[in-house]
């Protein structure tokens, strides 16, 4: 029984390495230019700079401070992958999955993710300022204090997402989908919402001074202590709008 007992520790132990060598070798490969795949990788602060990623599958992959500065990220896959503190400064992600990606302080500066889908990711933090993102999926995300000045999010669909205390400076959101969205607290100052969806969306204490809401719908939305000096809501729909002690555009404060 102890003999057993003991060979069968020493298979596990065998398997184990194996296992590991076996991941070792799929990093090495990866790196290494011969493999397009490296699901579940473990490759925290990979130099990935300039790189040729395009169609790459990195579901659930480790690269947390991974470099991807100026890579080809077209149609990559990083679903639920870890990109904590990862560089993807200039990198095109144009179709790229990053759905339940965790993206929390990553740097996306002058990016175009343009077309990729980052549904439920977790990009708390992140610098995505001067980026584009034009019908590029967030719904669901936790985008809580992101940095998106002068973005493009154009048709992007932003339902449901956390949006608190963003910084969305001269950001461009034409027709974006921002239905249910947490706005609370956010600078929105000098940003285009022409025909955007806000219904139900939280724009609490949201800073809109010079905001273009031109044919926008807020019903519903929470307006509450909101700063609308000099914003244009031309065509907008305020209906059942809450607007208690919002700064509105000609510089009384809503009753």
């Amino acid at each position: 029984m102890k003999h057993r007992c003991a060979c069968a520790a020493i298979a596990s132990s065998l398997w184990f390495l194996a296992g590991g060598a076996a991941a070792a070798d799929g990093e090495s490969d990866f790196l290494a230019g011969r493999s397009k795949a490296c699901v579940s990788c473990s490759l925290p602060a990979a130099p990935l700079k300039r790189k040729d990623l395009t169609g790459v599958d990195l579901t659930g992959a480790d690269l947390a401070a991974a470099i991807f500065h100026r890579a080809k990220l077209l149609r990559v896959k990083f679903t639920g992958a870890n990109l904590t503190n990862a560089n993807l400064n200039k990198t095109d992600l144009k179709g790229a999955s990053l759905a339940r990606a965790k993206l929390v302080e990553a740097m996306l500066y002058e990016s175009d993710a343009s077309g990729a889908d980052f549904t439920g990711a977790v990009l708390k933090g992140a610098k995505m300022q001067h980026s584009r993102f034009i019908r590029t999926s967030f719904e669901g995300a936790d985008m809580e204090g992101v940095l998106l000045i002068t973005a493009r999010l154009d048709e992007a669909n932003l339902r449901g997402v956390n949006l608190s205390m963003a910084n969305l400076v001269e950001a461009t959101l034409r027709r974006a989908n921002l239905e249910g969205a947490n706005l609370n607290n956010s600078g929105l100052l000098d940003a285009v919402l022409r025909e955007a969806n806000l219904k139900g969306a939280d724009l609490s204490e949201a800073d809109l001074y010079g905001a273009d809401l031109t044919g926008a719908d807020l019903e519903n939305a929470d307006l509450t202590e909101a700063r609308l000096t000099r914003a244009i809501l031309t065509g907008a729909n305020l209906k059942g709008a809450k607007l208690k002690g919002a700064l509105m555009p000609d510089g009384s404060v809503h009753e």
